[in-house]
């Protein structure tokens, strides 16, 4: 009995220390510099079925925080989305405003506008947070020119872009990471 409790101490130990190596590792974002974003203005749809132009409708002289999603992931998805609700709810009017959530579909063979409504709505998606898919074609063309394509959709990682087009500053960070970390982030492109 004591050496089980000796290997569940030595687990729960391993663990913590675990966690705290992951979290020292996304505990600091540098400070964002000026970045040539080359954003292709594709044609897209949004959660209502709306066509827009990528760049034009929804980044152009805007602030922006883009993370990337599929509607029938169970691993890494949901907790992206969840993050984005509690920055809407924490930056409460500024969403929309001063910053323009956008989640873009690495599935768009599967993302209807439909079904990126109903995800969206899963997780209280207010103004000024998008939800994008469009034809693969285009979608591969967004994806790669962002940094996210990938071959498997389940293989994406769980990054965040924040850029001010305006001021032509672009930086990456923790999509995961804690709120008052990702608004620091935010803060700081709009400077």
């Amino acid at each position: 009995m004591s050496s089980k409790i000796g290997v569940l101490i030595l687990a729960l130990t391993m663990l913590m220390a675990g966690e705290a190596v992951a979290q020292s590792c996304h505990s600091s974002t540098p400070p964002a510099k000026p970045a040539k974003m080359e954003i292709p203005d594709v044609a897209v749809l949004d959660q209502h079925g709306n066509k827009l132009h990528f760049y034009t409708d929804l980044i152009k002289d805007k602030t922006v925080a883009i993370n990337f999603i599929f509607t029938n992931c169970t691993t890494i998805c949901p907790p992206l989305a969840a993050t984005f609700q509690r920055l809407q709810r924490e930056m409460g009017e500024r969403v929309g405003k001063d910053v323009h959530l956008i989640s873009i579909s690495v599935d768009p063979v599967t993302d209807t506008p439909e079904r990126l409504k109903a995800w969206g709505a899963k997780f209280k998606a207010g103004p000024g947070w998008t939800f994008v898919t469009g034809g693969k074609e285009e979608m591969d063309k967004l994806l790669n020119a962002l940094g996210a394509a990938v071959s498997k959709r389940e293989d994406h990682t769980p990054a965040l872009i924040v850029g001010n087009d305006s001021k032509g500053v672009w930086t990456r960070t923790y999509g995961l990471a804690k709120i008052p970390q990702i608004m620091s982030v935010i803060d700081e492109v709009t400077k």
